[in-house]
C-alpha cells in the first residue's frame, strides 16, 4: 500500500483530466518485472509516471483516464498460486475497490476491450518514446479503433510528458513531507560515515557504509548508484565502480541518497578522508561552496528555474579567474564559456519521484519560473583532470557540493542543510 491515500491519487486523476481534450483519453503503462539473471529478477519498482496517477505498485497494469475523469484500471487477476510465492495481489475488484478506480478489467484481455472503450474519440494522450513497445500497442488499438468508426475522423495520438512533467513539478504537503524523511536519512547516513572513515578504507568500504546506514534509518534502496570516487576519479562525473583505493591526503566526492515512500534525496558531499584539507583541496572548495551558497539563493518564487544555472556559472568563473586557472576578464570568461573546462555540468536538476524528476524546464518555449513546492537540487562543481592546462599541484581534485532545494514562499528550504558543507565544518565533523 501506498505511503499516500488512495484519496490523494484520485485527486490527482481529476487534476490531470483537465488538461485532456474533450472526448479524449490518457494511457499509462506500468512498469515491467525485468530479468537480473536467469529466473530472478530485479525488485520491482513502479514506473514514477504511472505511480502518480495510480498509487498501484504491481507490474502488467494500464490506467485509462478519460477527459471526463473516468478512470479505468488493467491488471492481474487474483492468483492464489502465484500469490504463495510472490505476495498480496489486488486482483481486479480489490484495484477498484481499494484505489478508487472507477473500473476495473483483466489486463490480458485489454487488446479486445481498449479498441472499443477510445472508438469515435478526438485524442488519445500517452508518453510517447518513453516505452516503445506501450507506443506501438496504442498505435495498434488506435488502428483498430479507428475501423470500427469509418465514418467519423481518424484518432489523433498526442505526447502527454510535458503536461504531466509540469503537474508533477508543484509538490503538494503530503509529498513534500515524504522527501523531507527521504533527505533526512540520507543527511545523517552521510554525517556518521563522515565521522567514521579513516584512512585505509576503500571506496567499497565507504559505499557499504553508505548503503547499511540508509537501511538502519528506514530506507531500503538507494534513489541511485551511488558515487563514491577517491582522489580523481571525482572527476569522472558518473564514477560507479567504486572499488579503488582512497589514498592518505586525497578527497572523496560521494553522492549518495536513498528513496523513502518512492520519493528520492541527492547528496553530495567531498571530503578529505584524512579529515583534513590541504590548501589547495580549501580553495578549490571555498570556489564550490560560494556558487552553490548563491545559486540557492536564486531558487525563489518568480525567478527562472535556469537562474541558479547562470549565478553558478559567473561565481565558479569568477572563483576561476582568482586562483589563476583563468586570465581572461570575466565577461569573455563567461561570453566564451571558457570555465567549461572545469565545470562541465548544469546546476543541478528536478527531483521528487525521480532523482532526475521527468519535469521540463520550458514550457510552451518559455522558462518555467519558481513555484512554490517545486524542488531542485543545487550542485556546482570543479574538476581539474590530468589534461587541465593548468600547474600539477591542482591536478586531481574534483570537488562538487548538492543539496536539495525546496522553493517556499519567501525563498528557499534546504532539504538536507544538516550535512555540514563548509570546509571548516567538515573538519570539525570528521576530527572531533
Amino acid at each position: 500500500m501506498s505511503n499516500l491515500s488512495p484519496n490523494h491519487f484520485k485527486a490527482r486523476r481529476a487534476e490531470a483530466a483537465k488538461s485532456l481534450d474533450k472526448n479524449s483519453f490518457l494511457l499509462l503503462s506500468s512498469s515491467k518485472s525485468l530479468i537480473r539473471n536467469n529466473d530472478t529478477t530485479f525488485p520491482f519498482r513502479q514506473d514514477s509516471n504511472f505511480y502518480y496517477l495510480t498509487g498501484f505498485e504491481e507490474p502488467e497494469s494500464v490506467l485509462m483516464l478519460s477527459s471526463e475523469g473516468e478512470s479505468t484500471i488493467f491488471c492481474r487477476k487474483k492468483n492464489p498460486d502465484l500469490e504463495k510465492w510472490d505476495g498480496y495481489m489486488y486482483g481486479i475488484e480489490g484495484a477498484k475497490d481499494i484505489l478508487k478506480f472507477d473500473n476495473a478489467y483483466d489486463i490480458a484481455d485489454i487488446t479486445n476491450i481498449v479498441p472499443e472503450l477510445i472508438r469515435g474519440s478526438k485524442s488519445i494522450y500517452s508518453l510517447v518514446g518513453k516505452d516503445n513497445a506501450f507506443d506501438n500497442n496504442i498505435i495498434g488499438w488506435i488502428t483498430k479503433a479507428n475501423s470500427l468508426e469509418r465514418h467519423q475522423g481518424n484518432i489523433d495520438l498526442k505526447n502527454y510528458s510535458n503536461a504531466l512533467g509540469y503537474q508533477r513539478l508543484i509538490k503538494g504537503d503530503e509529498e513534500v513531507e515524504l522527501m523531507r524523511n527521504s533527505c533526512e536519512i540520507a543527511a545523517q547516513a552521510h554525517k556518521e560515515v563522515m565521522k567514521n572513515v579513516q584512512v585505509g578504507m576503500s571506496e567499497f568500504d565507504l559505499e557499504s557504509m553508505y548503503l547499511n546506514e540508509f537501511r538502519k534509518r528506514g530506507s531500503r534502496f538507494p534513489s541511485y548508484n551511488p558515487i563514491v570516487a577517491g582522489g580523481k576519479n571525482a572527476c569522472v562525473l558518473h564514477y560507479i565502480d567504486n572499488n579503488q583505493a582512497i589514498n592518505d591526503g586525497e578527497l572523496v566526492l560521494v553522492d549518495a541518497g536513498c528513496e523513502y515512500g518512492l520519493y528520492a534525496s541527492d547528496i553530495t558531499r567531498t571530503y578529505p578522508i584524512n579529515g583534513k584539507f590541504s590548501s589547495e583541496q580549501k580553495a578549490i572548495y571555498d570556489v564550490v561552496l560560494e556558487a552553490h551558497d548563491q545559486a540557492c539563493e536564486a531558487a525563489r518564487v518568480g525567478n527562472s528555474c535556469l537562474e541558479p544555472q547562470r549565478v553558478s556559472e559567473r561565481a565558479i568563473s569568477q572563483g576561476l579567474k582568482d586562483l589563476g586557472f583563468l586570465k581572461e576578464s570575466l565577461d569573455e570568461i563567461l561570453d566564451k564559456q571558457l570555465f567549461r573546462e572545469y565545470y562541465y555540468h548544469k546546476i543541478g536538476h528536478w527531483i521528487g519521484l525521480d532523482v532526475h524528476d521527468d519535469c521540463p524546464y520550458f514550457l510552451d518555449g518559455n522558462e518555467i519560473k519558481f513555484e512554490k513546492n517545486m524542488a531542485m537540487t543545487i550542485e556546482p562543481g570543479i574538476y581539474v583532470n590530468d589534461s587541465a592546462p593548468i600547474d600539477d599541484r591542482w591536478k586531481g581534485i574534483g570537488i562538487r557540493i548538492e543539496d536539495d532545494i525546496l522553493v517556499t514562499e519567501n525563498g528557499h528550504e534546504n532539504l538536507t542543510a544538516s550535512v555540514p558543507s563548509s570546509a571548516d565544518q567538515i573538519e570539525e565533523l570528521m576530527l572531533s
